[in-house]
């Protein structure tokens, strides 16, 4: 594989073997001898863990709102994902013999809701195409004359490859392999990569010990959280340290900018989000009667168990005492949040490389011959089916670019 003075085909190195690489893969067979490369001891390893509850493949509301969910990478990621809309995604899917469904949110699930399904018909068609897979290839950078270096087990190798692409991942989950240990890499070459952060991630809370004690896991069903004029209707988690959950996660951003920028950011709560303030407060006007006021709460607003230790965790004592003070406490109940979770706890994360290092077909600019994919990119955007899109379509754009490129030289 070090000689490519014999070779009929060039050969394409695809390092990390993840959705982004095997989509890459894919899309270079009919053009080059295609080897896969990771450092883990199987493929897709982040990706099985991703549809460990359910695969969320891709979205399914109208495409031009879901251009809008990648935020200021729009531009970046556009073109490759109208290339590779959610519905090419589907029947991508349905040609590895995958049927999906569109459930009540509008998220695309294979009907099976396994990941382990798609990933082995996946490898298996690439395997028909010619497609050769390496394990434990740990990527190392390149040698003075420009060929790949890999360590093993059986100790280091060298690639020298027609075309290469990088589908390394960006730095959540490292166990899984996804540590963005190549940074260092790409920066030795000049190529720009900026600083990694969590996304789509936790938050932590200085919550007392009432709370962690009793609540800690308790799920916080149908609320609205807001952040900085942005909002979402959805559920969470209490955590013995703070939040977690998709709608804390879809204003992850917005909350770690605040952080940032704060050194705090505030969450705010609405517990009834299907009551308008007045209709509350004049319901909570009527009288108790025998009722302890946890009942008058429970029976008047829905507000019990987990939601109604927020309200007492945060509010003020005195607006218990008033009807109109308990409303609005109750339609605006602001959480404090300190800090993010960890970087390795975060699903995803935003940084990576700028996309003023890439060209249109995804090369670097400052190594010709080498592409980018997937969270290697600098890129983030909301759960339900976005991220893996945007790693597809990243892939196969990656892939065909390079494939290109190769026809060119």
């Amino acid at each position: 594989m070090n000689d490519t003075s014999e070779k009929s085909r060039p050969l394409a190195a695809v390092v990390g073997g993840g959705p982004a690489g095997l989509m890459a893969a894919g899309r270079l067979a009919a053009t080059a001898e295609v080897h896969v490369f990771d450092a883990m001891p199987s493929f897709g390893r982040k990706f099985l863990l991703a549809g460990k509850s359910g695969l969320n493949i891709t979205h399914g509301e109208d495409f031009e709102t879901f251009l809008t969910r990648f935020g200021a990478a729009r531009e970046m990621l556009e073109p490759a994902l109208r290339s590779f809309t959610p519905g090419d995604i589907r029947e991508w899917a349905a040609a590895l013999g995958i049927e999906t469904f569109k459930g009540s949110s509008g998220r695309i699930f294979p009907v099976m809701m396994k990941t382990s399904p798609l990933l082995r018909a996946w490898l298996r068609q690439l395997g028909e195409k010619g497609v050769t897979f390496h394990t434990r290839h740990k990527w190392q950078g390149w040698t003075d004359k420009g060929a790949l270096r890999f360590m093993r087990p059986g100790g280091d190798t060298t690639i020298v490859a027609d075309v290469t692409i990088l589908a390394l991942g960006g730095a959540s989950w490292p166990r899984l392999g996804s540590n963005g240990g190549w940074v260092d890499l790409l920066a030795a070459v000049g190529v720009n990569v900026t600083p990694f952060q969590p996304a789509n991630c936790g938050f932590d809370v200085p919550w007392s010990s009432h709370l962690k004690e009793h609540f800690a896991g308790a799920p916080v069903k149908s609320v609205t959280l807001s952040c900085a004029g942005q909002s979402v209707k959805g559920d969470f988690v209490v955590t013995r340290t703070g939040v977690e959950g998709s709608a804390v996660y879809a204003l992850s951003a917005p909350l770690r900018d605040a952080i940032e920028r704060d050194g705090k950011a505030s969450l705010m709560l609405d517990l009834t989000p299907d009551i308008d303030l007045d209709r509350l407060a004049t319901t909570l006007s009527a009288p108790r009667g025998k009722n302890s006021l946890a009942n008058h709460l429970r029976k008047k607003a829905g507000i019990d168990g987990v939601k109604a230790a927020l309200l007492h965790e945060v509010s003020d004592k005195t607006a218990f005492n008033d009807p109109a003070q308990l409303a609005r406490a109750i339609k605006y109940l602001p959480l404090t949040l300190e800090r993010t979770r960890p970087l390795a706890e975060a699903i995803s994360t935003a940084g990576g490389i700028s996309p003023d290092e890439l060209d249109a077909s995804f090369m670097l600019r400052k190594c010709e011959g080498v592409f980018a994919a997937g969270e290697m990119l600098d890129w983030e955007a909301p759960t339900g089916g976005y991220l893996l899109s945007a790693c597809l379509a990243t892939g196969r754009a990656a892939g065909d670019g390079a494939a290109c490129w190769l026809k060119r030289s």
